[in-house]
This record gives structure tokens, C-alpha cells and sequence, in this order.
């Protein structure tokens, strides 16, 4: 199975289920075909059930070789993929790994201000850079979690 065939079919598929797909990987080896997807409310056990269903009998039909299917949510220190994911994630922290070194580091860590073009803003304790989105090899979210008291 080639993976650009398997990309452009979860592309078509995922979104007319009601859910953005976020990232999916085939581990080599293993066989092991991880696709996460997200919703606007967030996703839940069930969605994520009957995604797996869908692609399941779909794979089936369309002859795609795979071991196991897992199929989840992105949780929260999902990668950003796509530019429109740097606008809507705007406000929050990430770390971004370039392709090539760049001013003698390949890992940037800051706050998301949105894109302008195709470049990404990324608010630095050194100031503000503009990226190029294709200079980017993988970017997550860095999560930030409150722990309460208990009452």
C-alpha cells in the first residue's frame, strides 16, 4: 500500500464523518496504522469506535494491508500539521523542530501568534519570528495543565 494512496483516502473519508483528521502513521515492522482525528466538542470513546468501523470495513474493500488499527484523539500535545492549525491554535505554546539549523538551533519553544501568508509567528523569549511553514519538520502543542486542590 502506498502511503500518499492511503493519505488522499483517509483525507476523503475522515471528514464526511464529521471529524478533522489530524495525523495518521503506518509503523513499518509492526503494521501498526494509528490515525487520529479531532472535533470541534472534542472526541470521545464511541467516536472513535465507530471511525475505526468505518475504516476497518473500508480497508476491506479498498484491499489496504494493515496488522492493527488504532484510532484516536490527538490528545493534548497534538502535532500541527496543516497552516490553518497554527491560526486556530493561536494563543498557545508549542515547540517547533526545523528542518535545517537556524541560527544555530533546529528547536524553537514559544507562543503561537498565527500566520501571515505562509509563514508561522512564534512569540520567543528572544522576540518574535517569522517562520516559513515549509521550514517546519513537526510542530506540537505543549500542553499546560491546572491541578486543583480538593475541596
Amino acid at each position: 500500500m502506498h502511503n500518499l494512496r492511503l493519505g488522499e483516502l483517509l483525507e476523503k473519508t475522515v471528514p464526511p464523518l464529521g471529524f478533522e483528521l489530524v495525523d495518521w502513521d503506518m509503523s513499518g515492522g509492526s503494521r501498526l496504522l494509528r490515525v487520529f482525528i479531532d472535533a470541534p466538542k472534542g472526541v470521545g470513546v464511541e467516536d472513535c469506535a465507530r471511525v475505526s468501523h468505518h475504516l476497518t470495513r473500508l480497508f476491506a474493500v479498498e484491499n489496504i494491508e494493515y496488522d492493527r488499527l488504532e484510532v484516536s484523539s490527538p490528545g493534548l500535545d497534538r502535532s500541527l500539521r496543516k497552516l490553518a492549525d497554527y491560526a486556530r491554535f493561536a494563543g498557545q505554546e508549542a515547540q517547533v523542530h526545523l528542518r535545517d539549523l537556524t541560527d544555530g538551533t533546529r528547536r524553537l519553544k514559544g507562543m503561537l501568534r498565527g500566520t501571515e501568508g505562509q509563514t508561522i509567528l512564534l512569540e520567543t523569549v528572544t522576540g518574535t519570528r517569522a517562520i516559513p511553514f515549509d521550514a517546519i519538520d513537526r510542530c506540537r502543542l505543549i500542553p499546560h495543565i491546572e491541578w486543583r486542590k480538593a475541596q
